[in-house]
């Protein structure tokens, strides 16, 4: 189990060009594109939900990936949250395997109750770009997502944009997150904290 220590950004699409000029400049070198397609899994009486975690399987250039992970806290764009990641076969979820890793005890309990009962709820779709940058002795990672939330509901076809920044600490201290957004909200009109986690949108989606 890992913390994941990270600052969300909401970003403007018509800022978009400007953050991959900006971080890139940043980086000394272009950002790597990745093709990131997420289905995220609940039970019908969304179960996870309740238990304010979220279970995704991802497909990556690299082969397949499933994470769970707890809602945590978020504060001002930066969330730190418990996340669970590991490869798996291919596209299905592998549940033994993640509760074998899951070492807290609420969130597996409800893993564990739901896991005769889910089903794929919603999708995130995006590109993701992708740097390394060194800020104050510390190492981040940035990234420039693009793309769309999707889910059916009775028939209908729902969706929402994906366009945000996302910094996420890899070695170091959380203030540097906090140095690198306020370098990129000031170079970036309307860059805001975001507080709402892919998952959380994908389910009020669904609520509509």
């Amino acid at each position: 189990m890992g913390i994941e220590r990270e600052i969300k950004l909401a970003l403007p699409s018509g800022q978009v060009d400007a953050a991959l000029r900006l971080i890139g400049t940043r980086a000394g070198a272009p950002g790597r594109a990745l093709r990131l397609e997420n289905i995220y899994f609940d039970t019908p009486a969304l179960t996870l939900a309740r238990a304010k975690s979220a279970l995704r399987l991802r497909r990556t250039p690299d082969g397949w990936l499933q994470t769970f992970k707890t809602v945590g806290v978020a504060q001002n764009g930066l969330h730190a949250r418990h996340e669970w990641e590991m490869p798996v076969a291919g596209e299905a979820l592998e549940i033994e395997t993640l509760l074998h890793e899951c070492d807290e005890s609420g969130v597996a309990t409800a893993l564990s109750d739901a896991a005769t009962n889910l089903i794929a709820l919603f999708r995130t779709d995006f590109t993701r770009t992708l740097w390394t940058l060194e800020v104050d002795g510390a190492q981040v990672e940035a990234a420039v997502d693009q793309g769309e939330i999707t889910a059916e509901v009775n028939g209908e076809a729902r969706s929402a944009p994906i366009c945000e920044i996302e910094l996420e600490l890899k070695r170091g201290d959380d203030a540097a997150l906090h140095t690198l957004a306020a370098e990129l909200a000031k170079a970036l009109p309307g860059l805001a904290p975001d507080d709402i986690s892919k998952a959380q949108r994908g389910y009020k989606l669904r609520e509509g």
